[in-house]
């Protein structure tokens, strides 16, 4: 009798905080390849100050000040053990909290916005799955206006539009594949994309690189372009550089990218990354050269 009391209470609570008890393996494994794909353990994990995985509180250092990612374990006081289905969906969608607060848009809800409500969920029954950590994070360092949580609403108005992505019909299965993972789940364009003064990725020059980016960090070029981006790579060239983090003249990639490939691509398929490397070798080509700015 005391079994069942404890086994209906515990199914009651799951109900009430939206975990992944109800999940099912398979929906849970498939998180698990979607939240290495999508850089979550990167950047939700406090590598250098040697916190614990996803319990956040690791900065990013951007042009408009420090931010601190959160908790996203499933401790119900300072994770997001309380949220339900639609909340971590709305979170994704529309870049907005439980408590109905605007995030940052150093949260990529920008990119995110187009991944499939599915493969959303799939990401919180992997995260539901896991050990809740009690880790609290501290404020962002950032100064007005950008510091102005009020005025996200407006900054969405004009530069955010919400909505998942659809293939496209005239594509191969390949080529759309590659499409989702590299615009909606990998984000790529939210690291090798240059950014307005507001923040705002600026769409002329999308995958161009930038030499601000996160961290301060020289962002390279991964558009077609022959002379300042990959044109010249071949497909294997760029699985390569996402699998091991070697591009084709045997140098290793450093700071951002080198934590991707650890914390995510790697630990994807062949087949996954290929059809990556065949979408960003057939977007426009945009000649950048990316330079220091303290060498100019």
């Amino acid at each position: 009798m005391l079994k069942a009391i404890i086994y209906a209470g515990a199914a009651l609570l799951a109900l009430a905080s939206g975990s992944a008890l109800g999940a099912s393996p398979e929906m849970v494994k498939k998180g698990r390849y979607l939240v290495r794909a999508a850089g979550c353990v990167g950047c939700h994990t406090d590598v250098k100050g040697k916190g614990p995985e996803f319990g956040g509180n690791r900065p990013m250092k951007t042009p408009f000040g420090t931010y601190y990612s959160p908790n996203i374990t499933p401790d119900r006081e300072t994770g997001i053990g309380n949220w339900s289905d639609a909340d971590f969906v709305r979170s994704m969608r529309e870049g907005v909290n439980p408590n109905g607060e605007h995030y940052y848009p150093v949260f990529p809800f920008p990119t995110y916005t187009k991944m499939r409500d599915e493969d959303m969920l799939a990401i919180k029954a992997y995260l539901f799955s896991l050990k809740p950590i009690v880790r609290s994070v501290q404020e962002h360092q950032v100064g007005p206006p950008f510091g102005w949580r009020f005025l996200l609403g407006a900054w969405k108005v004009l530069n955010f539009e919400p909505g998942v992505m659809k293939d496209d019909p005239g594509k191969s299965a390949q080529m759309n594949r590659g499409a989702y993972l590299v615009e909606a789940v990998a984000h790529c364009g939210e690291c090798h994309t240059p950014r307005s003064e507001t923040g705002a990725i600026v769409k002329s020059m999308h995958m161009a690189g930038t030499n601000e980016g996160p961290n301060d960090e020289l962002i390279p070029n991964i558009t077609p372009d022959d002379e300042t981006g990959v044109g010249k790579w071949t497909l294997d060239e760029l699985v390569d550089v996402m699998k091991h983090g070697r591009k084709p003249d045997w140098d290793d990639v450093q700071g951002g990218m080198e934590e991707a490939v650890e914390y995510g691509l790697k630990y994807m398929t062949d087949e996954d990354l290929m059809a990556m490397a065949v979408y960003l070798k057939s977007i426009p080509a945009i000649r950048n050269k990316i330079v220091s700015k303290k060498k100019k």
